[in-house]
């Protein structure tokens, strides 16, 4: 028999059977290089929300968050995107992007960007999917099976601004969400690296400004995840994903990579 729950700001849905019926209004966002690049995740990132029965909507007129600019120094061009954002997702109860990194930017740093404008309404109410499926829906079940063994790569912006992972530099009891999660698909091998979140040295603008430095980064972290004996690198943020990968690539290492929602949501 299904009950009711309180949603922040006084707003309610119905739980039965584990799944989330109506009256959560979830905002589908897909930031810039995963909808250029890496669809395929922004697809089953839909997909998966559909099959937890979550009221998802995908906002057409959508477009950058501005963390590119911002990272570049330009804050004062991000101010428009992040407007935009807004005006668009503030209707929503939980704004749900497959990027910790975008997902962290918005969250922290468009309520100092839209100070000056008195408003900002979805910055509170945006999160990385994983934290969304973990935190919110609490999801105790998965769908589909994935018979392989994964290295997770446990993104900067995840681990210390969303929390997805416990800091190694800090003396906490150690959880990982993302494990958690993966831990819900069936037939999966979940490893993580020595040095389990030490940056890949992508970093955004650091990958451009600091290119040599980068890709000794890159390089050292991809041999750990290889010396786990995973077939596959997975994570929260295409972007990491893609900076692994290209090293991958140039140093003709074979390893493949996929974002984390891809493997939650196989089979369907």
């Amino acid at each position: 028999m299904p009950f009711f729950v309180l949603l922040p700001r006084g707003k309610a849905f119905v739980l039965c059977s584990g799944y989330f019926y109506r009256y959560m209004k979830v905002g589908l966002f897909i930031p810039c290089y995963v909808d250029a690049l890496y669809p395929e995740a922004g697809l089953a990132s839909y997909k998966l929300l559909k099959h937890l029965n979550v009221d998802v909507t995908y906002p057409m007129n959508q477009t950058c968050c501005g963390q590119p600019m911002a990272n570049a120094g330009f804050e004062n061009e991000a101010v428009p995107l992040a407007r935009h954002f807004d005006d668009i997702f503030k209707g929503f109860d939980y704004v749900v992007a497959p990027s910790a990194s975008c997902a962290a930017f918005v969250r922290l740093n468009y309520p100092r960007l839209l100070k000056k404008s008195g408003r900002c309404e979805a910055s509170e109410k945006t999160t990385d999917i994983c934290e969304f499926l973990h935190d919110v829906l609490k999801v105790k079940s998965l769908p589909g099976r994935f018979p392989h063994k994964v290295s997770i790569h446990n993104s900067c912006h995840g681990v210390r601004e969303l929390g997805l992972s416990s800091p190694s530099e800090l003396a906490v009891p150690r959880y990982n969400k993302i494990k958690d999660l993966l831990a819900l698909v069936d037939g999966i091998t979940v490893t993580e690296p020595e040095r389990p979140d030490e940056c890949c040295g992508f970093g955004g603008m650091f990958s451009i400004e600091e290119p040599d430095v980068s890709a000794r980064m890159g390089e050292d972290k991809l041999a750990r995840h290889i010396a786990t004996g995973a077939e596959y690198v997975t994570g929260p943020d295409s972007s990491c994903l893609m900076h692994l990968q290209g090293v991958a690539k140039r140093l003709n290492k074979n390893i493949k990579f996929i974002h984390v929602v891809q493997i939650l949501a196989a089979g369907l």
